[in-house]
């Protein structure tokens, strides 16, 4: 008989947390990044354009106390906190991202198309192979910032989120390896298989949570002693799809229909982007993504992405930087002491 591990919601604290103290005269600035698979180049490209521009190339992670990250932008938050600055993130998104989704001739997207139907379009061996080059057998435990990356758990049907040990409640994600945390959250359906993990079955944290903005701006309210007004955050997309139901979708059908994921992808991100502007103030919520679009960049298309994304990242930076500066850029963060076993 297959062991079934026991929900990770069994365990779940049945109190408060007790809230940890926070400078009252410090912000509590947060980055989340959305999932969006190789158009992860925008947001990659953004924060190393205010890298370029700002910090005379310091790496970025050490403006912010906290990261989240969904599925390509899990990896980029795992990038982050692993030590790496945005510019050699995106350089990797840019020069290897046709190894994770090689384009394959007229014939083979075609076939590719066929088979999504009823087995993933791509192998997860060359990602796994890239991030363990990147991460090796690093602990998330040993994040330099304190990190929420979303996934999804198959068993059970439940959302879950690998949290770094900056609580002393948190305590079952600091063992896991990174490279399992970044295939956890990236296990796109129909693109990757889901990844098995000690009796679990993890997918893609896109699936709900596709932007992050209000897992880690719920955290934090429950791990720090602050007022809602200390809370900054900035939040980059990977590019926003045109979605109207139009007389054919009205209709209903599954061919009128197919892309309802991205529609779904596309609400759940304005919901949150809602929700923590209503409880931050909209001063606080700086939200940077390309122009809506009715001809999308796809997750897989690397060359169109590598082509577009980095000018686009440079006209968001342009436009948004003063405001930037001065919310987020002014002074480091303090340095993240994790939580003692």
């Amino acid at each position: 008989m297959n062991y079934v591990p026991p929900r990770r919601s069994d365990g779940a604290i049945q109190r408060r947390r007790q809230v940890q103290p926070w400078p009252a005269d410090r912000p509590f600035r947060i980055l989340a990044i959305d999932g969006g698979g190789i158009c992860g180049i925008l947001p990659a490209s953004v924060l190393a354009e205010i890298e370029k521009r700002y910090l005379g190339g310091e790496s970025v992670a050490g403006y912010f106390d906290m990261i989240a990250g969904t599925s390509t932008g899990g990896i980029i938050a795992l990038g982050l906190a692993h030590g790496l600055k945005a510019q050699d993130i995106q350089k990797f998104y840019v020069e290897r991202g046709d190894q994770v989704f090689p384009r394959p001739s007229l014939v083979g997207r075609l076939m590719a198309r066929i088979r999504r139907y009823h087995k993933p379009a791509y192998s997860n061996e060359p990602l796994e192979a890239e991030l363990l080059r990147i991460f090796g057998d690093t602990p998330f435990g040993e994040a330099k910032t304190r990190l929420c990356i979303p996934s999804f758990e198959g068993v059970h049907g439940e959302p879950w989120i690998y949290k770094t040990p900056h609580h002393p409640d948190y305590k079952k994600d600091r063992v896991e390896r990174m490279v399992k945390v970044a295939l956890a959250t990236s296990a796109a359906p129909t693109y990757f298989r889901a990844l098995p993990n000690n009796g679990y079955m993890m997918v893609d944290g896109g699936i709900w949570a596709n932007n992050p903005i209000m897992n880690a701006v719920v955290d934090t309210l429950a791990c720090f002693e602050l007022e809602m007004s200390q809370i900054r955050v900035l939040s980059l997309g990977c590019g926003e799809t045109s979605f109207k139901v139009d007389a054919a979708r009205a209709a209903g059908g599954l061919f009128q229909w197919k892309d309802v994921i991205r529609a779904a992808m596309k609400a759940q991100s304005h919901n949150a982007i809602g929700q923590s502007r209503l409880l931050l103030g909209p001063a606080n919520v700086r939200r940077l993504d390309a122009p809506e679009s009715t001809t999308p960049i796809a997750l897989d298309d690397h060359k169109r992405a590598k082509a577009e994304l980095p000018g686009m990242a440079r006209s968001l930076v342009e436009a948004a930087g003063d405001d930037l500066e001065t919310m987020f850029l002014r002074e480091r963060a303090e340095k993240y002491q994790p939580c003692p076993m």
